[in-house]
């Protein structure tokens, strides 16, 4: 993932940890694609006081991640979710394929499924 994509991922999990204004300059940063310059204008300060908020951010989600790891695990567990999904839907399709269809495969295939829909979406 690069930096800019990972740090975006950051600040959606641990952004309320940062100042309204530091959290502000880093989504224009981040999410935006606003230039330091276009930032120290919208915040009316220099464009290093912009970069030197940005870097304490930075360190700041960085630091919280590498302490507690919530992005990471919960990146983790929608990965695993997906492939659980994708295994339960190839067991249908095996299933489906055979030369005798066993209802009860099917009927926990399709709950794994459904489990793994509830599980994404809420």
């Amino acid at each position: 993932m690069s930096k800019n994509l990972e740090m975006s991922y950051l600040l959606d999990f641990y952004g309320e940890v940062l100042t309204e204004k530091q959290r502000d300059m880093m989504q224009q940063y981040f999410n935006m694609d606003l230039s330091l310059s276009e930032i120290a204008d919208n915040f009316n300060i220099t464009r290093q006081g912009v970069r030197d908020a940005i870097k304490r951010g930075e360190g700041i989600l960085t630091d919280l991640e590498d302490k507690i790891g919530f992005a990471r695990k919960y990146r983790d567990i929608v990965q695993g979710i997906e492939q659980v999904k994708t295994l339960a839907q190839n067991i249908t399709f095996y299933n489906i394929s055979s030369y005798s269809v066993n209802d009860d495969i099917s009927k926990a295939a399709g709950k794994i499924m459904q489990i793994c829909e509830d599980l994404s979406n809420g």
